[in-house]
């Protein structure tokens, strides 16, 4: 479990995160990110439409690394694997949801946000973990004091990072890799200017420390 997330999220210094209202726009959505150099895709479990997107995009494009965001329960991690899911990310750590996540075979990538979170999920077996939402909960200073105790356990900071702060929170040895929505706003998305969502792809992935 912990080796393929491990390779999941390093595949991409930046995990986008992905809100779709329509599953028509998964392909060339995904299509734009694979072009720019992005090859891991959080699909949130926010809208109707993201079970049948990270189905479509698994089918299309087998070289991605397609994720099931947002997810909260046992349920919706049963139907993000089911909907062909590589992995998954919660933007917390339920103890219904963390053991059936320690049961299963899916990568899951569990939130926290206190030390007593972080102790949580490692003593479940985690030793990758969601800093959520990072800015709010301290940001760079907060990794950093993370550091410390937790020598071992590596971070994807996701929440209110942008592509001006990125870089900084990758040069953190803790740090695999940053979750973003500017990647594929929806202004872009409602737009279908997949060139546009290409570009900011590309920026993203010369982040690579």
């Amino acid at each position: 479990m912990t080796t393929d997330l491990d390779q999941i999220l390093r595949a991409s210094p930046v995990m986008p995160v992905i809100a779709l209202e329509n599953a028509e726009r998964a392909l060339p959505l995904a299509e734009a990110l694979l072009a720019g150099g992005i090859r891991t895709l959080e699909i949130t479990l926010r809208t109707p439409a993201a079970l049948e997107a990270i189905t479509r995009i698994r089918k299309a494009f087998p070289q991605a690394h397609v994720g099931a965001g947002t997810v909260t329960t046992p349920e919706a991690l049963r139907q993000a694997e089911e909907a062909g899911a590589t992995f998954a990310v919660s933007p917390g750590l339920p103890r219904p949801l963390l053991e059936a996540a320690a049961r299963g075979a899916l990568p899951f990538l569990p939130g926290v946000m206190t030390p007593t979170e972080v102790m949580t999920a490692a003593a479940a077996g985690f030793t990758h973990l969601k800093l959520f939402p990072a800015e709010q909960a301290g940001g760079l200073g907060m990794l950093k004091a993370l550091g410390g105790p937790f020598k071992d356990l590596r971070f994807c900071p996701t929440g209110g990072i942008g592509p001006e702060s990125a870089r900084a929170y990758l040069a953190l040895p803790n740090v695999v890799c940053v979750g973003g929505s500017w990647l594929a706003p929806p202004s872009l998305l409602d737009a279908g200017d997949w060139k546009a969502i290409t570009h900011l792809a590309r920026q993203a992935a010369a982040l690579a420390p």
